[in-house]
């Protein structure tokens, strides 16, 4: 007999690592014996893995994903009167590594199908003072790097990728993390490569600049104790490392579980008729990209998003809000003047987006349940209005 759903949580990081469990244990023991938890071979396999994956010259790893578009605007030599573009629909990191370095933060509007940042909005924001475009590949749909290439080509802008969530991910058929000069991997435990703490790494298409951002990133020191630049202390774990070569396998595989549930998603959301009444709207695909489906974001448009989520959790289903405040209207950016409705869409967003749970292993039963209880919130709530 079938067991009983009851409760579908946002995340289940221990079902996916569980099947893996001898095998990364394995991968430690390996790193162990060897007493090289520092620059190991096991990082330089990953590396080549990961620059491989995303068609990138090189790739380089270090402490974390915010870490990694800190070293690529460090390699910038980004400072104090530079300006540089970001969504504010993101996560802090993309607007904090640029604030860190004394550099002005530009936020641009975002598409409002997509989430990201749009080109048209970016064009209007560049300045004689731009040194730098950050587009953020969220919830694991690439942004529209074709349009934002030429927006920044016409004025020898570089472009640094957060792809922070999309690794994998592509824009007509080429790779995240080869459109710019540098794209940003984050390795924390909740992305579609997942590690057992912190780690990232940045793919990098200049010999140069690979060589720079590895010095950064071991304050800036060659050979030892020689610091020829003021760099950070950012290295890829050797153990990390070695877990994550043994999980970059399976990342396809991890993909297609992924996108077959975004798509199980689709179907089960129409079939109950809400997506067709406008008051939810379901995630769109640019035909452009291929999309890992980091998140799953849904659109609730009448203002009963904060009631269709404390629903959902009084019926032990999960979901989240990614993201609740955008960074325009965060308290520590408040020196930079930005208003609530200067960035109208990405406002919006904040407002009516609700992340339901995606992740390998979740089950159809499960996916069955979250519609169920979505399904009968908006009913209830149908049924008190008619009353």
């Amino acid at each position: 007999m079938a067991r009983q759903i009851d409760s579908v949580p946002l995340l289940d990081i221990n079902r996916g690592n569980a099947v893996l469990r001898d095998e990364i244990l394995d991968a430690f023991a390996a790193v162990y014996d060897s007493g090289k938890f520092l620059y190991g071979p096991q990082v330089t396999e990953l590396e080549q893995g990961i620059a491989r994956l995303c068609n990138a010259k090189h790739a380089v790893g270090c402490a974390s994903g915010s870490d990694a578009i800190l070293l690529a605007l460090m390699a910038l030599d980004i400072r104090a009167g530079d300006e540089v573009i970001v969504p504010s629909f993101t996560f802090f990191a993309t607007a904090s590594a640029v604030a860190r370095l004394g550099a002005t933060i530009v936020f641009a509007d975002i598409d409002p199908r997509t989430y990201n940042i749009d080109p048209r909005e970016v064009a209007k924001k560049i300045s004689t003072r731009t040194r730098a475009i950050i587009p953020v590949h969220l919830f694991g749909q690439a942004a529209c790097m074709n349009e934002l290439c030429s927006v920044a080509a016409e004025r020898d802008i570089p472009i640094i990728e957060d792809a922070a969530q999309a690794i994998g991910a592509a824009y007509h058929g080429r790779p995240v993390g080869s459109w710019g000069l540098a794209g940003c991997i984050s390795f924390y435990p909740t992305k579609n490569l997942g590690g057992f703490g912190d780690g990232g790494m940045i793919t990098v298409v200049s010999d140069a600049m690979a060589d720079r951002i590895r010095l950064l990133a071991g304050h800036g020191m060659r050979p030892r104790y020689h610091h020829r630049e003021l760099g950070i202390n950012s290295r890829l774990d050797t153990l990390q490392a070695a877990a994550l070569a043994v999980k970059l396998k399976r990342l396809d595989a991890y993909t297609t579980s992924r996108q077959a549930i975004a798509q199980r998603y689709h179907a089960l959301l129409s079939k109950t008729g809400i997506a067709s009444s406008g008051v939810i709207e379901l995630p769109y695909q640019d035909p452009a990209a291929y999309h890992v489906w980091n998140q799953y974001s849904l659109r609730v448009r009448d203002g009963r998003r904060d009631s269709l989520r404390e629903y959902l959790a009084n019926h032990n289903v999960g979901s989240e809000i990614y993201y609740p405040i955008p960074l325009h209207e965060q308290v520590c950016f408040k020196q930079l003047g930005y208003q609530a409705d200067d960035l109208p869409e990405t406002h919006r967003a904040a407002l009516e987006i609700l992340h339901l749970p995606i992740y390998p292993g979740l089950t159809e039963a499960e996916q069955n349940l979250v519609i169920q209880r979505i399904d009968q919130f908006f009913h209830s709530h149908k049924s008190r209005a008619v009353a």
